[in-house]
């Protein structure tokens, strides 16, 4: 690893935050307008600050939703009939918080899958075999999330995106759900399910479809698929500064990592190493002309591969390119994760 690097990363590191997050009722509370979800304001101030992440109205307005289909567990109104459960943020809208033994959760981890970059916060979680979860997908944390991604961790690290808000997310869900059953009273409470949802939608102004024009929109800006295929994306200016490509294909880079992996002897790893040390160098000039999508990549790339090997280089590269990007939050969310990054027992609120 190259010794500027590791400088920089050492000295410049705007994103360093004290250990855990504490929730806490923020003094000053906003006023709600009238066609804002009916959720008290300690509460909706209390989601945001343990995530310090600002949450969409959808967010809100699907748990009134879920509160109408069963007003004393709204979490668990879709599990018997659709199969999933309402989590992550949601967990706090349930109190679940208040009665979680550890005092000091880190919400950033909390049902933080072992795929899910900083970007994916999980708000629902399906068939645990497949671990199949859905979540907001944010550029930038200080921004509201671009659309709602879904990703199966225990097949891959790919994040599909779903729609722009939860409902429409949910919406697509159901229907692939009714196209399965073939028992008459499951589809007829799933149909009960779907149009309610389609009502609340409509009535909300929530589009329905897969892919908006925004989320169109969204795309014309992404940089690189990355291996996660939802697509990253950087400020680039008009002289093109910003991001530059990595030497390497995603397949080639796949094959690289594969190589690294499979090598039968730590002295076979540090040769099949040789091209990803000759990537980090290119990096670090591209860092020093501002360049900083192409760390970023690299960094994602490697840790959606998933192997613990390239856990050290995400380490470098991630933070530092977060730093640079003034993603300060999500600089914070990985460091937290490859240090605890696993595939089971993801629930921080477990009582």
């Amino acid at each position: 690893m190259g010794h500027a690097l590791v400088a920089l990363d050492i000295k410049q590191r705007p994103w360093e935050h004290t250990g855990k997050i504490f929730c806490e009722k923020n003094g000053d509370v906003k006023k709600r307008r009238s066609d804002q979800a009916d959720i008290p304001d300690a509460l909706h101030q209390e989601a945001e600050t343990c995530y310090q992440l600002r949450l969409p109205e959808d967010f809100y307005q699907f748990w009134k939703f879920c509160e109408e289909l069963d007003p004393e567990k709204p979490s668990d109104a879709l599990v018997s009939s659709v199969g999933l459960t309402l989590v992550g943020p949601y967990d706090i809208l349930a109190g679940k918080h208040k009665k979680a033994k550890l005092t000091d959760v880190n919400f950033n981890l909390h049902w933080r899958f072992f795929y899910d970059p900083p970007e994916f916060q999980t708000i629902l979680v399906g068939d645990s075999k497949t671990q199949y979860h859905m979540g907001y997908f944010r550029d930038v944390p200080d921004e509201l999330p671009v659309w709602v991604g879904a990703n199966e961790a225990k097949k891959n690290c790919l994040i599909t995106p779903v729609g722009d808000n939860v409902f429409a997310a949910v919406k697509l869900f159901l229907s692939k759900k009714l196209k399965e059953v073939t028992d008459k009273k499951k589809s007829a409470v799933l149909k009960e399910i779907d149009e309610k949802l389609t009502r609340t939608a409509k009535e909300l102004g929530y589009s329905l479809e897969q892919k908006t024009m925004k989320m169109k929109q969204r795309d014309k800006k992404v940089v690189a698929k990355a291996f996660h295929g939802a697509g990253l994306v950087v400020p680039v200016d008009k002289n093109d500064v910003g991001y530059r490509e990595l030497p390497e294909t995603n397949a080639n880079l796949k094959k690289i990592c594969k190589a690294i992996v499979d090598a039968p002897t730590d002295e076979e790893r540090l040769k099949a190493f040789a091209p990803i040390q000759e990537m980090l160098t290119f990096v670090q000039f591209a860092n020093d002309e501002c360049d900083y999508g192409m760390g970023y990549e690299l960094g994602m790339d490697l840790f959606c591969y998933g192997s613990h090997y390239f856990h050290k280089t995400v380490a470098q590269l991630l933070p530092l390119a977060y730093g640079l990007l003034r993603r300060g939050l999500f600089a914070r969310i990985i460091e937290a994760h490859l240090a605890q990054r696993r595939d089971e027992r993801l629930d921080q609120l477990e009582p």
